[in-house]
């Protein structure tokens, strides 16, 4: 992210595919992930090799290679997903398969190991793979809350729309200052010179802007208006009017980059992860093949 929001932080509408990606088909991945857990469960309770479990047994070769292939197959998702308006599946369905075959790699990488781990490449690669997948469910989860709090915070306006909204109030407010004394213009020039929108990371994703020269200038104008004449004040509460729909319409803009942001970051954890783990999955194969 970037101090400029239009730029890093893009207007676009979330797809609907997270409404539904979850309950695909009637939970058809959730079933079968399940069932790929149950027959390794089996397996494993059933497996009794001498010296114990562990990723060098045949089981263990088995359920690496499965899990190994899960990893790649689902790697390929992040570039089969650009593409999937040409596919027969839809993108809830790849999307469902992504969820839930990534979570079933807690199991199946867990019972591959043997539950043997210790400081060396092999354990990197198994907790790389957590990495990934607890990042991953936190954009299930941005995506299952976000999109709804999106629409209910723009109240049927778009980025844009509020943006020239406040544009408008800007205005309106200059309008309105004109023959006020100095000390009213002082205090609220300001919040029309500067909207406090975007900046930081933290700040997009925080949405707080202490130093906003709206607040402030609500704050100053409320004091200042008792020192004022009849006719002054009168025009003081018409600028509050519009001071106060202007940060009103500051905080929705500001959670709306918010909550778009909060969708997106997880994919700067995720994302370098998921190579990291490919390259840490490769140097593990390429160990126990060629080393051990």
């Amino acid at each position: 992210m970037t101090s400029d929001v239009t730029v890093n932080i893009r207007d676009q509408t979330p797809a609907l595919e997270h409404q539904s990606f979850l309950v695909y088909r009637r939970f058809l991945h959730l079933k079968l992930a399940t069932l790929l857990i149950g027959v390794a469960t089996v397996a494993y309770v059933m497996h009794a090799p001498m010296g114990g479990p562990s990723g060098s047994t045949w089981l263990g070769y088995t359920l690496g290679t499965i899990a190994a292939l899960i990893i790649v197959w689902l790697t390929w998702f992040g570039w089969r997903k650009r593409s999937y308006g040409t596919a027969r599946i839809p993108l809830a369905g790849w999307l469902s398969a992504h969820v839930y075959f990534g979570l079933s790699l807690v199991f199946l990488a867990t019972l591959h190991t043997g539950f043997q781990l210790g400081w060396n490449v092999h354990t990197l690669s198994y907790a790389l793979m957590i990495l990934v997948i607890a990042s991953g469910l936190f954009g299930v989860f941005a995506y299952a809350r976000y999109p709804r709090l999106i629409t209910a915070n723009r109240l049927g306006a778009s980025q844009i729309q509020m943006l020239g909204q406040i544009a408008s109030i800007d205005g309106e407010i200059r309008q309105a200052i004109l023959g006020m004394n100095d000390a009213v213009v002082k205090l609220v020039a300001p919040a029309t010179e500067s909207d406090a929108i975007g900046g930081s990371v933290w700040r997009q994703l925080s949405a707080r802007y202490l130093d906003c020269p709206t607040a402030a200038a609500l704050r100053g104008i409320q004091a200042a208006a008792r020192g004022l004449s009849q006719d002054q004040q009168i025009a003081t509460r018409k600028i509050l009017i519009l001071l106060t729909r202007k940060a009103e319409l500051l905080h929705r803009a500001r959670r709306d980059i918010q909550y778009k942001g909060l969708m997106q970051i997880w994919l700067y954890v995720h994302v370098p992860m998921t190579f990291a783990l490919l390259a840490a999955l490769a140097t593990h194969i390429i160990a126990v093949f060629f080393y051990w």
